[in-house]
């Protein structure tokens, strides 16, 4: 086995994890004020890139515009979820909204389904997306090198938020606790709706660069995506945001080294080795990586 191989399935694993961060973060960021788990995130990535398929093929419209219209797309439900399905249950208790989610989830499986039909479709973007480029011994094709950057420009983005706005200001609070910030005047619903708008929005993101590199989708493509980026998201910390990119990265790292170096009678096993890695990872660290002992919120 060569070490052009092994840097190989590294880079693999590096461009599969960024992908898993960019979900992870959206995940993080609700459950860190609402004390949510989201688990319609994936199945909003699917929906994104199902409205890229869309527009792509019945428009003649400009790849950075479909994007935009995709992401668009995207905030809007996840919006138009929290609203109706999660904001409704949020004096039940964290279980009912729970619940709802997963309700949520197989709804918009089944919408999807019932749409643009379960079987697969091609996606395929311009060929500049899938030009490699050569560095050393390192092959990285265009969307390659764009997932990369776009994992560190949303974690400047974010950070820059967080610490220097009002609105990051408005999160901070609410996730220390979401009773006292609504007596200081912040209002918690605007700064749910953003949470959700910005989860729902790299969701959409992250479907183009996991699509591009597949080049199908099927209305439950986002599913398995999900899970493990809830799994990267639990591994680094869940509700941090530095832990939601290194989760992504140890998860998508650890999946192709099994993928790519383990027996090929057992490789087919690499989703259940994801849900391993969670397991031993929590043994030592209950709290995830970068994740804090917390005792219940009012």
């Amino acid at each position: 086995m060569s070490a052009e191989y092994i840097i190989s399935q590294l880079i693999n694993g590096l461009r599969l994890g960024s992908v898993y961060a960019i979900v992870a973060v959206g995940y993080s960021i609700v459950y860190g004020i609402l004390r949510l788990i989201n688990f319609a995130h994936g199945d909003i990535m699917t929906i994104g890139v199902y409205i890229m398929l869309l527009f792509m093929t019945s428009t003649g419209m400009p790849l950075w515009s479909v994007i935009v219209v995709s992401v668009l797309v995207s905030v809007i439900v996840g919006v138009l979820i929290e609203r109706f399905a999660y904001r409704p249950l949020r004096s039940a208790g964290e279980e009912a909204t729970l619940i709802s989610s997963l309700a949520v989830s197989t709804l918009l499986q089944n919408l999807l389904q019932m749409i643009f039909s379960p079987q697969k479709k091609a996606f395929y973007l311009p060929d500049f997306f899938t030009q490699q480029h050569q560095f050393g011994i390192v092959k990285l094709s265009t969307m390659n090198i764009l997932t990369f950057a776009a994992v560190i420009i949303m974690v400047i983005a974010l950070t820059l938020v967080v610490q220097k706005t009002k609105i990051g200001t408005a999160m901070r609070a609410c996730s220390e606790n979401l009773d006292a910030s609504r007596l200081m005047g912040i209002k918690p619903n605007q700064v749910i709706v953003f949470a959700f708008a910005v989860g729902s929005g790299l969701a959409a993101l992250a479907g183009l660069m996991l699509a591009g590199e597949y080049k199908t989708i099927d209305p439950l493509m986002g599913f398995v995506p999900g899970l493990k980026a809830f799994c990267a998201a639990v591994v680094g910390g869940i509700g941090s945001l530095y832990g939601a990119v290194a989760g992504g990265l140890v998860i998508g790292v650890a999946e192709m080294l099994f993928a790519g170096l383990m027996p090929t009678s057992v490789t087919a096993y690499r989703d259940a080795f994801v849900f391993v890695v969670l397991i031993v990872v929590l043994l030592f660290w209950p709290n995830g990586i970068f994740g804090r002992s917390e005792g219940r919120r009012s």
